[in-house]
C-alpha cells in the first residue's frame, strides 16, 4: 500500500497481545493449577496504557467477554466495578486528549492507583 501501511495494521500489536493471553488462559489443565475457570468470561481486568495496543487488546477482551474495570494513563486512572465500555472511552479519550473525567468513572486517580 502506498504510503498507508498493511491493512490491519493498526490494531495488529493489541490483538497479538489478545491471542497470546487466550492461549494462556484457554489452558485447562494450568488454569486448574492455579485455581481459574479458563477464558475470559468471568473474569476482571484493568489496563496499563490506553495507547494502540491497550485499547485493541481491551477491545477485543471486551467483546469476548471480558469486563474491563479499570484503566491507567499517562494523565492518571479511572475505576469502575461495574465495567468500563472501552469503545466509549476511547472517542471520549480521542475527545479530550485523555481518560480523567470519563463519565463511565466511579473513582479517578491522577496517578496509576487503579492499577493496585
Amino acid at each position: 500500500m502506498n504510503q498507508g501501511g498493511i491493512p490491519g495494521r493498526v490494531e495488529s500489536t493489541g490483538l497479538g497481545v489478545y491471542y497470546g493471553l487466550r492461549d494462556i488462559i484457554s489452558d485447562v489443565e494450568l488454569m486448574k493449577t492455579l485455581g481459574v475457570e479458563p477464558g475470559y468470561k468471568g473474569k476482571t481486568y484493568i489496563i496499563q496504557g490506553f495507547g494502540n495496543v491497550g485499547y485493541y487488546f481491551a477491545k477485543f477482551m471486551q467483546e469476548n467477554g471480558g469486563k474491563i474495570i479499570g484503566v491507567a494513563e499517562i494523565d492518571g486512572s479511572i475505576y469502575n466495578k461495574d465495567g468500563i465500555n472501552v469503545i466509549e472511552l476511547g472517542k471520549y479519550k480521542e475527545k479530550t486528549g485523555g481518560i480523567i473525567g470519563f463519565p463511565e468513572a466511579s473513582k479517578s486517580w491522577k496517578d496509576e492507583t487503579a492499577i493496585y
